[in-house]
């Protein structure tokens, strides 16, 4: 059995950048085997990409900052859960455009030049998928998941951060029929497979729901539901609540929730 990579899904970065050479360094930085770009010349562009894709991370070019610039900085407070990166030459008078970029919550200032190599090593460990990969890397001991397969699984699933994941691309990675998968797991009285996949799906809407920039269907959006009334739907099945509940609970209290009497379903 195989156990998956910590980054088993490429992830996306946001960077808004008007200059060729910033574009082109983020390009060189996240390759496509690993990274999707999301290219935005605009803040309501960057906006836009937000709210149609789970974005990890952003990058936004502050050479030379104008008031769209720092609109675009500023949504770094909007969506907390992606951190934001400024790309600057950083030049002996950019002091004031360090500070302000500090005050609006941007994680760190990538030096244009100097940082060049080491941006991809940067922004990786950071972006959303990989902190919610190390946050969730063993299962909550409440779920009774201790199995080699029970733990291969789950590290599979919380390495996709809340993307859609079928059954059968689980056990083709894990090297095991899709048969055998779902059986295997549930065996012993464990959570069903499927209520495990919806379990982890959640958990990434809670912390989603956490972004003053989203509401509901922004998050079904991002996160690939079919619709706002299917999130809806999963949320009651799995925690017991609207989505709208979500940002208020904790990871261990929709554990919590699911434990009790949520977690097995039909077939």
């Amino acid at each position: 059995m195989v156990v998956p990579p910590t980054y088993a899904a490429p992830v996306t970065i946001a960077v808004c950048a008007a200059r060729d050479r910033a574009r082109a360094l983020a390009r060189s930085a996240f390759p496509r085997r690993r990274c999707r770009l999301a290219l935005a010349r605009t803040a309501g562009e960057l906006e836009r990409v937000f709210r149609e894709t789970l974005v990890d991370a952003a990058l936004v070019d502050v050479h030379a900052p104008n008031d769209d610039t720092w609109k675009a900085v500023a949504l770094a407070a909007e969506f907390p859960s992606a951190p934001f990166f400024a790309l600057t030459p950083l030049r002996p008078g950019d002091a004031a455009i360090a500070a302000r970029c500090a005050a609006a919550d941007v994680a760190d200032l990538v030096t244009e030049g100097v940082d060049d190599g080491v941006l991809r090593d940067l922004v990786l460990p950071r972006t959303f998928t990989a902190r919610f990969t190390d946050a969730l890397r063993d299962p909550p001991s409440a779920l009774g998941l201790s199995g080699p397969l029970h733990l291969a699984t789950w590290r599979f699933l919380v390495a996709h951060g809340g993307r859609p994941v079928r059954t059968d691309t689980i056990a083709a990675a894990l090297g095991v029929t899709r048969e055998h998968l779902s059986r295997a797991f549930s065996a012993g009285g464990s959570a069903n497979l499927k209520r495990i996949i919806d379990l982890v799906r959640l958990l990434a809407a809670a912390e989603l729901a956490k972004n003053p920039g989203y509401d509901v269907s922004d998050i079904a959006r991002v996160l690939d539901y079919a619709s706002s009334s299917h999130l809806s739907t999963t949320s009651q099945r799995i925690a017991g609540t609207k989505p709208a509940s979500l940002a208020r609970l904790r990871t261990v209290d929709l554990i919590d929730r699911f434990v009790k009497g949520r977690t097995r379903s039909r077939g």
